[in-house]
Formats: C-alpha cells, sequence, structure tokens
C-alpha cells in the first residue's frame, strides 16, 4: 500500500492530467484526499486537472465540429445519448456546458453535441474554461475538505471489502437506468 501512494505521489500530476483529459472526477477527489493527507499539492492539483479538463472537452468539441464522418462511428451506438445532449442543450442552454462537468455519462457527449451544431467556437472556448476552472476548484477543494471522512471510509471499506462492489453496482445500475429510460423511444 506505501509503495501505491509513493508513486501516486511520484507520477499523480502525471495521472491526474490524463484522467483529467477524459473527465477526472474520479482523479480530482483522489487528489484532493492525497492533498489532505500530504502526498500532493492541493493548488497544482487544481491546475492540473483545470488546464486538461478544458483541453479535454476542447478536443472533444473541434474533433466533432471539424472531423464528423471520423467520429460518427464511434457514436453510432450512442444516437440516442447524443440525441438526449441536443435535448439538455435546447432546455437548459449555455448552462448545460457547466453542468455536464459533474454528471457521468454525458460528460464527453456534451461537447462532442455541440461541436457538430454551429455553436460559436469563442464561446464554447470561453465558457468551457469558466466551467472547466468551477469544476476543478469545487472537486478538488471538496474532496480535501472532506479528506478526514474520506479517508475513514476507505478505512472502513477495506476492512469490509464486500460494500465497495455493492454500492459501485448500485451507482452504475442508477446511471444505466436514468440513460435507459431517458433514450428509451416514447411510444405514441
Amino acid at each position: 500500500m506505501e509503495g501505491i501512494i509513493d508513486s501516486l505521489s511520484t507520477y499523480g500530476y502525471i495521472i491526474l492530467f490524463a484522467y483529467s483529459l477524459g473527465g477526472g472526477m474520479v482523479a480530482i477527489i483522489a487528489a484532493g484526499i492525497l492533498s489532505y493527507a500530504g502526498k500532493m499539492d492541493l493548488h497544482t492539483s487544481i491546475a492540473v486537472a483545470f488546464v486538461a479538463n478544458a483541453l479535454g472537452d476542447s478536443m472533444l468539441f473541434y474533433m466533432s465540429r471539424y472531423n464528423k464522418a471520423q467520429i460518427m462511428p464511434y457514436v453510432k451506438k450512442h444516437k440516442r445519448k447524443l440525441a438526449l445532449s441536443h435535448v439538455l442543450m435546447k432546455k437548459y442552454g449555455d448552462k448545460i456546458i457547466f453542468f455536464q462537468k459533474f454528471v457521468y455519462g454525458i460528460k464527453t457527449l456534451i461537447p462532442i453535441g455541440i461541436g457538430m451544431t454551429k455553436y460559436p467556437i469563442l464561446k464554447f472556448n470561453i465558457l468551457n474554461i469558466i466551467s472547466a476552472f468551477l469544476w476543478a476548484v469545487i472537486l478538488g477543494y471538496a474532496s480535501y475538505s472532506a479528506g478526514e471522512t474520506l479517508s475513514e471510509a476507505s478505512g472502513y471499506l477495506s476492512s469490509h471489502p464486500w460494500i465497495a462492489p455493492l454500492i459501485l453496482f448500485s451507482l452504475l445500475g442508477s446511471i444505466w437506468y436514468y440513460f435507459k429510460v431517458m433514450t428509451t423511444k416514447k411510444s405514441k
């Protein structure tokens, strides 16, 4: 266990950057906890996660804007989720760029969906940068503040290993059920 923590504190920023390109919620929370434990620096972790998250969403936006034909085979199985992202964009407008940072399952689809529309590039980039900054600061400081509680929970889960899979499957099942219900065709 000590070896894992040492390698995380050594390579943690690289792992945080790579993971934050595609989402990074778990990584910034882990970085906040490691910062609480004194293994990483909180402000550096927030900065790394912010830059990577903003860059990752911008890359998804640009890929879908300028390479629609090449990206369509990858999102073909997710047509209904992509349609849901368009509906959410119409319903919530610019606020969806902020909220998608916190919602697992639509994190990558929203920038792809927005990129396929005629949404202004400059406006997306400005809102994406602001949203990524707020996302990193909120999750970084929240996980740092909850570091003691989360460390105690981790210790409890270590002594009761059957609880973690139960929580994980419940969470994943809830997310799956939500998207199943939201993307199912309604009969007329």
